[in-house]
């Protein structure tokens, strides 16, 4: 089957950075599930895995997000039939979905939103996931109409950030405040259903004052997290929480938080594939309302861009575009 994949930790300059390559088609067993990939999205966290500088030699195949049909089943599946389109956010401890077919657990896979085609539905699972987990699994916001609130997102812009307004604007009462930078992206962010935007690149205690905005019970920082950390403990309410998604999240102080007696959250969206704790079947019920939700029209792709046929030029393409931070939504590839 074509794939690409990695050797070495590369520049994505370089040509050998992503390369083409021609690898054996896998076998299900037990909860997997074997799926022609359709299409594909990228990640941040593609770039990093290959910058990570492991001593790697073999092929490494990236990709985490990915939309298309199940063309065999484990003994073990429960949820999914041949023949089925899914998608679903793979895990990093088995090779990713920038390849031909893929295994992937049934437990954290999905049926496919009818409403979209298989490029737009692989825009969503890893930031879905990611957004729902952070707001309602580890803030627990309420789902209900007339609780009262304010929630910050900072990053809005980006593939989670997209998702979390979209969610919180959508499911909850809460007064939605997102940050972003640019012109454009702000625009983004307000189509998406922020009340507000800031800008990250300014003071956003000040921004708060000049639009009266009470001080946020809930800070979801997307990006950036070392960055921002010390102003928006200064910023969050008393007894408030924030929750981070980086993996870098080192040497953070937490004084101000702790005299606020407020909560900090991690979210690691890998966590129940790889772990597979007795809630590892969430991810498949949270894909599923996430399908109902974008076929209802309550939520929509944040696919920007389609970069074309998955190869190793066109993810070159996308993760460079991702290290400059120009990227708006979702960067999504289709076919091979």
């Amino acid at each position: 089957m074509k794939a690409v994949a990695f050797t070495h930790s590369r520049p994505i300059s370089a040509s050998d950075s992503l390369e083409d390559f021609d690898l054996p088609v896998p076998v299900p067993r037990h909860h997997d599930l074997l799926v022609e990939v359709k299409a594909v999205s990228v990640n941040p966290v593609d770039t990093k895995l290959r910058l990570s500088g492991e001593p790697l030699g073999e092929p490494r195949v990236l990709g985490f997000d990915a939309a298309g049909i199940v063309r065999e089943i484990g003994p073990d599946v429960q949820h999914f039939a041949v023949g089925d389109e899914v998608y679903y956010a793979g895990v990093p401890t088995r090779p990713g979905t920038n390849a031909e077919y893929h295994l992937v657990d049934d437990r954290i896979a999905g049926h496919k939103p009818k409403s979209l085609s298989f490029a737009q539905a692989a825009a969503l699972p890893l930031t879905s996931l990611t957004a729902w987990e952070m707001l309602f699994d580890r803030f627990r916001l309420p789902r209900a109409q007339g609780t009262s609130g304010t929630l910050l997102i900072v990053g809005g812009a980006g593939g989670v950030g997209s998702m979390a307004i979209q969610l919180a604007a959508q499911l909850t009462s809460f007064t939605v405040v997102a940050t972003a930078s640019r012109p454009e992206t702000a625009d983004w962010c307000r189509a998406l259903g922020a009340h507000h935007v800031l800008n990250h690149q300014h003071d956003l205690a000040t921004q708060f004052s000049q639009f009266s905005l009470n001080a946020p019970e809930h800070i979801f920082c997307v990006t950036h997290q070392r960055q921002h950390f010390k102003k928006l403990t200064e910023l969050l309410a008393p007894e408030g929480a924030i929750g981070i998604i980086e993996s870098d999240a080192t040497a953070i102080d937490i004084s101000t938080l702790l005299k606020k007696s407020g909560t900090l959250h991690t979210e690691y969206m890998f966590a129940r594939g790889i772990l597979k704790p007795p809630q590892i079947t969430a991810q498949h019920l949270t894909l599923e309302a996430i399908a109902h939700l974008v076929d209802s029209a309550t939520l929509k792709t944040t696919m920007t861009e389609n970069y074309g046929t998955i190869n190793a030029a066109n993810l070159r393409r996308a993760h460079g575009a991702i290290e400059a931070g120009s990227v708006r939504g979702k960067i999504v590839l289709e076919g091979f």
